[in-house]
């Protein structure tokens, strides 16, 4: 009696049939063929003599654009018009366009036309398109068909071959379905996918039909014998595996599907389409390679589900395979008791949709690749001062150091108690809403209403107490501003554990949903003569490690008297470029704006331990982050008590 055993799946190795009747590569001695040998067209192009450099992708791209040949990105190849399609071509049966039906690989830089079937080596493609060589059109090496002897011998053992269903003895067809797993596919399912049973070598005939019907290139023979209480598999495929490049399933997949399951076996595939009804395929050689050849005929489909099979070296090998394909639309059946192999699954009456469904995601949407990021890199270099950000108006000088304020980013800003933290970030965040940005501001100390008044006043330049009948001009232009304001209010007690789960909140805040932090945080006690620093912002060190910018609004007046205030930008993660400059409060409008005729230069530091010993010489203005704040005071106004001292 034959058993099939769960380790017992097809070997991966090319072992002969046992008996004295079996010749070369385990046919019978009558069917076995001498290697095969490659054949080109009458026109190809000479072999070159010197060894072939590998392609890049970036090359492909910089040699398509040079020559003016558009091009479209897939997952894993170039698409491009064919030079191998006449225009009677440009459209298939079902009138959809072929002009794109070149493909190049990234990596090999092979190509293959899937309207012609056409294909070749990069430097084939290269002298097709610059016309080198006799008959550089046609000169191209074909879509590898079989030589003269393989092709005959490929149609004398599929004539031989007869569907199982067909077998004149029921008991030998039972025998044969039992040997290879099929007790559950039915006759409809084998019929489908075109399998046969070659009687002389007891082995199951998997035919490789060309693209569009273009008549049989190869098969893959499984033969099956028993070793003691398990059954043996061996595969022989006919032209030899390195040229054997099936993907069995292929002429029933249709233009339209856009999901497909790849499999290791013929058997698993079988299975999956019979209980599930998915686009399935599998691949020419199992768990040992994804031939690069192979993936122009991948990249119709959005989403690719790989089911190897129920080992670890199935799991390894389908992590592998998902990022050649591109793990982005990659999913993978994790082996397991409740998920083997599907034929097995299928026998042992499991849910295969059902399993289906439980595929991991072979790509994490914490993790990229480099070609994910490609083009937005490329954007980058190609629009300095756009990916730098939004540009202050008021503070020319913040952006000699910060270049713009971007999104994704997180700034941390600081300074003594009554240095005007509040004023000056008020005018930094009207800055920027003036320019579109849109502002959400939270403060912990000063009431939206106070708020909204000084930054009235900053947006007027001027105090409209003393001007009421244009109060209504003035506000009516800051409605329309992209401005927010959230309705807490009230000082809190936060331990620093608590400040610190709330930086890292703000951090993958800003991340995730690509906008700009800015949090406005009090100093440590430090001693009036000494300067802030990076270290002096209030609570651990997790708030200055965090931010991308790190500003401080430095105020000397409290030791050497009025005019010694500018601000410091001490971390600049964009571009590392740190420093200082002067500020002047501007009483009537509530402004740091430096006045126009001032010429102050911009002064820079090294570090965060370095003082600034001198007064920076006058110069242009400057300002940093956005909208919200944890703590914050501003500038004080003998004129205006309740505009310059907040509420605690």
């Amino acid at each position: 009696m034959w058993v099939l055993l769960r380790s017992g799946h097809p070997l991966r190795i090319l072992l002969p049939l046992r008996g004295p009747w079996m010749g070369w590569r385990g046919l019978p001695r009558s069917l076995a063929v001498g290697p095969p040998r490659r054949r080109y067209r009458k026109e190809a192009l000479a072999a070159l003599e010197v060894p072939v450099l590998p392609v890049t992708a970036t090359e492909i791209r910089q040699y398509l654009r040079a020559h003016g040949i558009p091009f479209q990105d897939g997952h894993s190849c170039v698409r491009a018009p064919s030079p191998f399609v006449g225009a009677s071509k440009l459209k298939d049966e079902t009138g959809a366009a072929t002009s794109f039906s070149l493909f190049i690989d990234k990596t090999t830089g092979r190509f293959l036309c899937m309207t012609s079937l056409a294909e070749g080596s990069w430097e084939d493609f290269q002298a097709s398109v610059e016309g080198r060589g006799d008959g550089a059109r046609e000169g191209v090496l074909l879509s590898e068909a079989p030589e003269a002897e393989d092709s005959e011998e490929v149609q004398r053992i599929w004539d031989r071959a007869v569907p199982l269903w067909e077998l004149p003895e029921p008991e030998e067809a039972q025998l044969a379905r039992v040997m290879f797993g099929l007790t559950k596919v039915t006759d409809d399912t084998l019929k489908r996918f075109s399998v046969r049973y070659l009687r002389p070598a007891h082995s199951l005939v998997f035919p490789w039909f060309s693209p569009g019907g273009l008549g049989l290139r190869g098969l893959k023979l499984l033969g099956a014998e028993g070793q003691g209480d398990r059954v043996h598999y061996m595969e022989t495929t006919i032209p030899q595996p390195g040229a054997f490049r099936n993907l069995f399933g292929l002429p029933l997949i249709s233009r339209r599907d856009v999901e497909v399951v790849l499999t290791s076996r013929e058997l698993d595939s079988l299975a999956l389409s019979q209980s599930t009804g998915l686009p399935t395929l599998a691949l020419p050689r199992g768990t040992a390679c994804l031939p690069p050849v192979l993936l122009p005929y991948l990249e119709q489909f959005r989403r690719i589900v790989l089911w190897l099979g129920d080992d670890l070296r199935s799991w390894e090998a389908a992590k592998l395979f998902a990022r050649k394909l591109n793990p982005k639309r990659c999913s993978l059946v994790r082996p397991g008791d409740q998920q083997p192999s599907p034929l097995e699954a299928l026998n042992q009456g499991l849910n295969l949709s059902r399993i289906l469904r439980t595929a991991l995601p072979a790509w994490h949407k914490s993790i990229v690749s480099f070609r994910q990021l490609r083009e937005e890199v490329l954007g980058e270099l190609s629009n300095v001062e756009q990916a730098a950000g939004v540009r202050w108006s008021r503070f020319p000088d913040l952006n000699r150091l910060l270049k713009g304020h971007r999104k994704g980013e997180l700034t941390v800003f600081t300074g003594p108690t009554g240095s005007g933290k509040t004023t000056f970030i008020s005018e930094y965040a009207l800055d920027l809403c003036t320019q579109g940005v849109n502002t959400l501001w939270g403060s912990f100390e000063i009431s939206n209403v106070r708020l909204a008044r000084v930054m009235l006043t900053q947006f007027a330049v001027g105090r409209l107490e003393e001007q009421l009948d244009k109060y209504d001009e003035w506000a009516d232009r800051f409605e329309d501003l992209p401005l927010y304001f959230m309705t807490f209010h009230g000082q809190q007690s936060i331990r620093i554990a608590a400040q610190d789960y709330i930086i890292g909140a703000f951090r993958k805040f800003a991340t995730d949903s690509s906008c700009h932090v800015t949090l406005v945080i009090h100093p440590r006690k430090e001693d009036d003569d000494k300067e802030l620093q990076t270290a002096s912002i209030f609570g651990s060190a997790k708030a200055s490690q965090e931010a991308d910018n790190v500003l401080i609004l430095q105020d000397r007046r409290l030791v050497t008297g009025p005019g010694k205030r500018y601000l410091q930008v001490s971390k600049n993660r964009f571009d590392g470029d740190v420093g200082v400059f002067p500020l002047e409060f501007n009483k009537s409008s509530l402004t740091f704006s430096i006045p126009p005729k001032s010429k102050a230069r911009l002064k820079k530091i090294k570090d965060d331990n370095g003082l600034v010993a001198k007064k920076p010489s006058s110069g242009k203005k400057g300002a940093v982050p956005q909208i919200s704040e944890t703590h914050s005071d501003h500038a004080p106004n003998p004129n205006k008590p309740d505009l310059s001292k907040p509420s605690r």
